[in-house]
């Protein structure tokens, strides 16, 4: 830890040595504080320039004025509201990027907090809140459309699956693999079926795009290379591990496969349990029984790894297995940017990080390069009244967690009897039933046709529709009731028992606050009730602080 601190003394040092602010450093005095959205465009700024400089990293400084002076910053003095605002941070960025390190020095002068900015991924560019800021010599500015472009650009200028391996050849490739791919590709190009019996393997290999010119690709060698050729890719790993786990989170099994990954995709698919679901909705006395996963679903999710994994960071695609849920993880940022645009417009994507392995993919019909194979893992789990699923994209990795049941019964019943829904309005219904926060616009939206209530962020199925859809027991466990009629309970039980402790009214209102509340909220919520009361003149402690007696005023 002690060498640490001196590393950031030495950083700190080595800034204020410099000769003024630049495209990747900033200096702020911010003494006693900083406004939030400010702090994000510059974090949007420092990210994209330090893209556009191929520096690793840019520095925002509070503490210093612009003339290297140290004054002090008493910016969010504990280490807690630092660490939080990593979070806030992320929750307002493209791919949730956000700060390396927030670092704390306590300069002769006073505290400096030195805040350490990733650049921007390479075909990236980061956005605060939907806007994109760079830097016109030291002042903040919209970053401006060369820029942008220049940034994503880096997407298709740096294949890495499209490189060829010199040393490889046809002998590398699995024969099983080159059957089962001719095979795929005429299924997905039927009008070319009768040209395909008639090519020879290199032929068939550069009509789909699997190698250049005769000349084996990575490509190639990811999709249809023979086990023991692993080697040719290194560092790359060409593996997928699948892990099944218990309940408590305990290893129960394990398998590895390798290349060639066109057949490890189906090895995968058969140790996956895709168990019967059943269901009784409303209405009917015959329950609903599907498979817990789409087929379809299953190996979109897998194959999109494998599309999308970024291979020079050398690590393995995962499957994790659990009861009622499937764990999808590879390595790299989520070029697209935001999962929720990409279901909602349904477009192609207009970079990819391995194009070269994408386009092949396609034609071995493997994955929806044409756009939407995100979009119809949304529909296959709306169509079951199962939750969407969760993607996480931060710390440069895409997890995708597929649920394999219904989350909540009461959303189950809305999307059943409302089929006028939106998909937008779905999807925003979904964070309600995951207790999820809703952005305004969703709140706005939701409220506007009357189908939640409650306050930020404790939002539950409105009145009108849990009596319509059968949830009016769920709408009263989520519903609290009038004030008065907590403060008239807590009175009435202290009179007919002459004295209650605490831990007697936590029983007794206990139950009868609403299900959205935890333990915490719950106790404050007592704790305000009991004061209301006694403020009220109605109840007195005849016990102690630590263990109170309440009895009935006289």
């Amino acid at each position: 830890m002690k060498s640490h601190h001196m590393e950031t003394s030495v950083k700190l040092h080595a800034l204020l040595e410099l000769p003024g602010e630049n495209e990747v450093v900033e200096f702020k005095e911010a003494k006693n504080g900083y406004d939030f959205t400010k702090l994000g465009k510059y974090f949007s700024a420092l990210s994209n320039e330090a893209n556009l400089k191929r520096q690793s990293a840019a520095w925002l400084v509070f503490g210093v004025k612009d003339n290297h002076q140290v004054v002090g910053s008493n910016f969010r003095s504990s280490r807690k509201d630092l660490d939080s605002l990593k979070e806030e941070i992320a929750n307002k960025t493209t791919n949730r990027i956000t700060f390396i390190e927030i670092h704390e020095v306590q300069h002769a002068h006073g505290r400096v907090v030195l805040f350490e900015i990733p650049a921007a991924p390479k075909g990236l560019p980061i956005a605060f809140d939907g806007h994109y800021y760079g830097r016109d010599g030291e002042a903040l500015s919209p970053l401006n459309l060369e820029e942008i472009e220049r940034i994503r650009a880096q997407a298709t200028t740096e294949d890495w699956s499209a490189a060829t391996v010199p040393s490889a050849g046809l002998d590398d490739l699995d024969a099983e693999a080159l059957q089962v791919a001719r095979k795929n590709f005429r299924n997905k190009f039927p009008d070319k079926a009768a040209e395909v019996d008639g090519w020879d393997d290199a032929t068939f290999l550069n009509k789909a795009k699997l190698t250049i010119k005769g000349r084996i690709t990575r490509t190639a060698l990811l999709l249809l290379g023979k086990e023991e050729a692993e080697h040719l890719l290194s560092p790359a790993e060409a593996k997928i591990r699948w892990l099944l786990k218990d309940a408590q989170g305990n290893d129960r099994d394990y398998a590895l496969f390798g290349m060639p990954l066109l057949l490890a995709v189906d090895k995968v698919y058969a140790k996956i349990r895709n168990l019967k679901y059943r269901y009784l909705l409303d209405g009917t006395l015959f329950p609903e029984e599907t498979d817990q996963y789409e087929p379809y679903a299953i190996r979109e999710a897998l194959n999109n790894c494998i599309a999308h994994q970024d291979y020079t960071l050398a690590g393995r695609i995962n499957v994790i297995e659990r009861d009622e849920r499937l764990t999808f993880t590879n390595l790299g940022s989520f070029v697209p940017g935001d999962v929720q645009r990409v279901v909602m417009e349904d477009a192609p994507e207009e970079h990819y990080r391995n194009r070269f392995l994408a386009t092949a993919m396609f034609n071995l019909k493997m994955v929806d390069t044409a756009g939407g194979g995100i979009r119809k893992i949304f529909m296959f789990q709306k169509a079951r009244f199962f939750p969407f699923p969760d993607y996480d994209i931060s710390d440069r990795r895409v997890k995708l967690t597929l649920m394999g049941k219904v989350l909540d019964m009461d959303y189950a019943r809305l999307l059943a009897s409302n089929g006028d829904l939106t998909f937008q309005e779905v999807i925003a219904l979904d964070k309600v039933q995951k207790r999820l926060p809703l952005n305004d616009q969703e709140e706005k939206m939701l409220k506007a046709k009357a189908l939640i209530e409650g306050r930020k962020p404790n939002f539950f199925v409105a009145k009108a529709i849990a009596q319509k859809t059968g949830q009016k027991a769920s709408y009263s466990k989520y519903k609290a009731f009038d004030k008065q009629y907590y403060l008239d309970l807590i009175c009435k039980a202290i009179g007919e028992h002459g004295s209650l402790t605490r831990k007697d009214i936590d029983e007794l209102l206990w139950s009868k606050l609403p299900d959205w509340m935890d333990e915490v909220k719950k106790k404050h919520r007592v704790t305000n009730l009991m004061t209301e009361c006694r403020q009220q003149g109605k109840i007195v402690n005849e016990g102690s602080d630590t263990q109170p007696k309440w009895v009935i005023l006289k």
